[in-house]
């Protein structure tokens, strides 16, 4: 069967300089972290400076009150992980849910909130690991914020599938998104006044003090201060769902006291040269390693890239890793067995596991068992909470279309240091905005379950397990990558897409990219309503109807999307440092949305 022709151009060029890179899901936000460097910060001052922007000029995808996982390697290559992922509350138990008349953690609403870390994640790293004040990096956001930035089309659609909601229920979020003629429209310049006075009141937290201490000061005011105050008052009143229900949230200022943003290692494992890492099984971070894991033997001179086969081992290979996830990812209790990691990705598991890959496509949700242990999936039938509009993620429907997704920023300067963040939650569709603060609560504790004794179950001080999955990546003979995208589930199929075209294909960043996208939605999503459709594949029309047809006669039940429609990567890359000569920096950035950008020189 034929494969399209590795692109010969791109829609536009793969990026090459010296002296630094930023590629990014929206143009600002690229040039935010831009101006960062130009000014004589660093990848990290950088990243934090895009992050803040971020916050801002793409509010249907994440905000303040989300949640954020973020890879980050200084001079020496070491990748660390920072955990921006906030705990459930010490309230949130299933009795809690039951007690609000909820049989299931909802969507939407104050109850699905854990506690909000991105921004004091943001905080965190500029304090230990940057070198620029936290005015520098907070005033593109305060900017924009105060004067306005431009509405995009998918910022007016998301809107509009909410306007009636926040016309009568959500008034704070009604009168920022709304006017008298429905949502904002896409074109016309934004404010949102609240949040940049909410900005300005963490840097006059620190007025006066030195560099690092108005750091943590700001810290302070967020985690102590007005922003907490703010949100255990607003979490104390009854707010609507979305759902049709009215509650009290679970969230108090005690949380945000207790909770700090941590460092920690990666999880690694090899492929043809490369080692790759990621975040550790309390999110789905692994489930890339094991896919390349099982795909070690993928061969593009008897497979071709692009291929209709090529694309049925990546898709079977994916099955069986998300099946894995779905089994065993989680953050268990202290008296639960720990996820069996190094035996998700050991030899002998994965040798056993790749034995299943068959010549036709599987219908079957097949997890393993590592270490003898038996598999158990949650039950996502169960409950008859009502699922409305606003729940779940906003991402890529069934028909291929997208519906929204969450952020990325990667960053390399020409000292080494590398940055893939991923910041989501806090989206305005998903729970009403806090008019004092300007931002809506993330609702990250819808992956949770109330079934009791799973990684996943609901816990106090559990984390949920997160779709954010960025990535570092650093190859034996020196060369570095950062990437990652948006797409929940989407995420690590995507990147897995991107990577192997960029290692086993040959392609520069941008011919990666750019090259036709295809994910599975073969097992339950991790957002609400937890749909799944065994043996479907969703694929760029792109990839011709005679691929399209061999796809079918392997046994996928092929969706056809749009020809620029999957795939939201964004990637960095660092070559060739040498005693005489710069390292050689290169960048691409998605062209779908017509929003992304790599920016550099």
């Amino acid at each position: 069967m034929t494969a399209p022709a590795t692109p010969a151009f791109t829609t536009r060029p793969e990026l090459t300089g010296t002296f630094g890179m930023v590629a990014s899901t929206h143009y600002l936000t690229s040039a935010a972290g831009m101006a960062e460097l130009e000014a004589g910060g660093n990848a990290i001052d950088a990243a934090v400076a895009a992050g803040f922007t971020l916050q801002v000029v793409e509010p249907h995808l994440n905000g303040p009150g989300g949640d954020m996982t973020l890879l980050y390697a200084l001079q020496d290559g070491v990748p660390q992980v920072l955990c921006g992922q906030g705990p459930a509350p010490a309230g949130a138990t299933a009795q809690a849910m039951r007690q609000r008349g909820l049989d299931r953690v909802p969507g939407s609403g104050v109850a699905a909130a854990a506690i909000p870390a991105s921004t004091v994640a943001w905080l965190t790293l500029l304090r230990d690991h940057g070198t620029r004040s936290l005015a520098d990096v907070l005033k593109y956001a305060i900017h924009y914020a105060a004067t306005g930035f431009p509405v995009l089309p998918q910022i007016e659609r998301t809107i509009a599938t909410v306007a009636e909601l926040l016309r009568t229920s959500w008034a704070d979020s009604a009168a920022l998104y709304l006017t008298d003629a429905g949502p904002v429209p896409a074109g016309s310049m934004l404010c949102n006044p609240a949040l940049a006075g909410t900005y300005r009141r963490l840097l006059d937290a620190g007025t006066g003090r030195d560099r690092d201490a108005a750091i943590d000061a700001a810290i302070e005011a967020w985690s102590t201060g007005f922003v907490a105050e703010a949100i255990d008052a607003f979490c104390r009143t009854e707010q609507d769902d979305g759902l049709g229900g009215r509650y009290t949230g679970l969230l108090t200022g005690d949380d945000l006291a207790g909770f700090r943003p941590h460092y920690e290692a990666p999880v690694t494992a090899d492929f043809h040269g490369w080692t790759v890492a990621k975040s550790g099984a309390w999110g789905q971070g692994p489930v890339l390693l094991q896919q390349l894991r099982l795909l070690d033997d993928l061969d593009p001179a008897s497979t071709p890239p692009l291929s209709a086969e090529w694309v049925h081992r990546i898709v079977e290979a994916s099955k069986l890793a998300f099946a894995d996830r779905d089994a065993w990812y989680g953050d268990p209790a202290a008296d639960q067995p720990p996820v069996p990691i190094h035996a998700l990705l050991s030899d002998s598991y994965t040798q056993q596991r790749r034995e299943l890959i068959g010549e036709q496509a599987s219908g079957e949700l097949r997890p393993g068992s590592p270490d003898g242990r038996t598999p158990v999936l949650p039950d996502w039938s169960t409950g008859s909470t009502p699922v409305g509009a606003t729940t779940g993620e906003p991402t890529v429907g069934r028909d291929g279309r997208t519906k929204g997704d969450t952020c990325h920023v990667s960053v390399v300067d020409a000292g080494g240091r590398m940055v893939a963040a991923t910041p989501s939650g806090g989206w305005l569709h998903s729970s009403p905005l806090i008019g004092a603060l300007g931002f809506p609560l993330g609702t990250r504790l819808q992956m949770t379950t109330l079934e009791p004794g799973l990684p996943t179950t609901l816990r106090p001080g559990g984390r949920p397990r997160t779709t954010l999955s960025p990535s570092l990546a650093r190859h034996t003979d020196g060369r570095r990558l950062a990437f990652g995208t948006p797409g929940g589930d989407q995420q690590d199929q995507w990147q897995l897409g991107f990577f192997l075209n960029h290692v086993l294909a040959g392609m520069n960043l941008q011919q990666a990219i750019d090259a036709p996208a295809f994910h599975s939605t073969h097992f339950p999503s991790s957002f609400y309503p937890r749909e799944a459709f065994p043996k479907q594949l969703i694929v760029e029309d792109r990839f011709g109807a005679e691929l399209i047809d061999g796809l079918r006669r392997l046994g996928h039940d092929v969706v056809v999307s749009g020809p620029w429609s999957l795939g939201r990567l964004s990637a960095v890359s660092r070559a060739g440092a040498g005693a005489s000569a710069p390292a050689v920096l290169r960048a691409g950035a998605n062209p779908r949305g017509m929003q992304g950008y790599a920016v550099g020189r």
